[in-house]
């Protein structure tokens, strides 16, 4: 360490799920200050979070993921590896990329990040019959413009993000094409205004029961499906998760 270099004031949260080393909380915090480091922002919270598939078919059993609030800004990043070093390893890189970006938010336009693509969790194989919405998250949707909601995307290294479209007030999400392609716009009701720089989607986001959601993302084979719930009225997204279920987010009722 350079002596005149300090560690990050901020304390880095590991925690850990299935068999993870004991070693590899301590090698996840020196990863971590030495990104944090390079950081001239405030540097509010870290947390880290290591988890260890017990599937055997898994390629890449050993998940890191990080979150940064980056002086009120989150920014987030999460690997996968065939070794818990190996993830740790990628997390510094992916993360210091995520980093670096969200300094220069403000000042450019967001572009696709494909680095670390190829290290991304892997989905496990689970049979229909035995998928359960294990996750149901409800919050209030931020009231953002399009482009602010692709720079969030980015910055929380999300496949889509559901939120508010400030210029028409429609509940819309924002997610790459085919994974890693043009950032994509969708909104309920009639479709969005054109917005430069990126594509709108022109099919109406279909209105269905959540049984409804379930057997079309079953059928189409996508990794979500954002719909307008019969029951509300709002735009839901339901996701695929890495670990075989499903995964539920519903705005909070005004």
């Amino acid at each position: 360490m350079n002596p005149l270099q300090s560690p990050p004031a901020v304390e880095i949260d590991v925690t850990t799920r299935g068999a993870v080393s004991l070693a590899a909380p301590d090698y996840a915090r020196a990863k971590l200050e030495t990104v944090l480091r390079r950081t001239h922002e405030p540097v509010l919270a870290v947390r880290v979070k290591l988890t260890q598939e017990p599937h055997h078919s898994v390629v890449r059993p050993s998940v890191a993921q990080a979150v940064v609030d980056l002086n009120g800004r989150p920014v987030r990043a999460q690997v996968a590896a065939a070794t818990m070093q190996e993830a740790l390893d990628r997390l510094q890189d992916r993360l210091g990329a995520k980093l670096a970006k969200a300094r220069q938010r403000h000042h450019t336009a967001a572009r696709v990040d494909r680095s670390g693509e190829d290290h991304r969790p892997q989905h496990v194989e689970r049979a229909a019959a035995e998928r359960r919405i294990v996750r149901h998250k409800t919050y209030g949707l931020a009231r953002q413009s399009a482009w602010s909601a692709v720079l969030d995307l980015e910055a929380m290294d999300y496949a889509f993000h559901l939120f508010t479209d400030a210029a028409s007030g429609a509940d819309s999400v924002v997610y790459r094409t085919d994974g890693t392609g043009p950032h994509r716009l969708a909104s309920t009701g009639a479709p969005a205004d054109p917005v430069p720089g990126l594509t709108v989607s022109t099919a109406g986001v279909p209105e269905l029961t959540l049984d409804g959601a379930v057997e079309r993302l079953d059928l189409a084979g996508l990794p979500f499906v954002f719909f307008t719930d019969t029951a509300t009225g709002r735009g839901n997204v339901l996701y695929h998760r890495f670990d075989g279920h499903y995964g539920l987010i519903t705005p909070a009722r005004d």
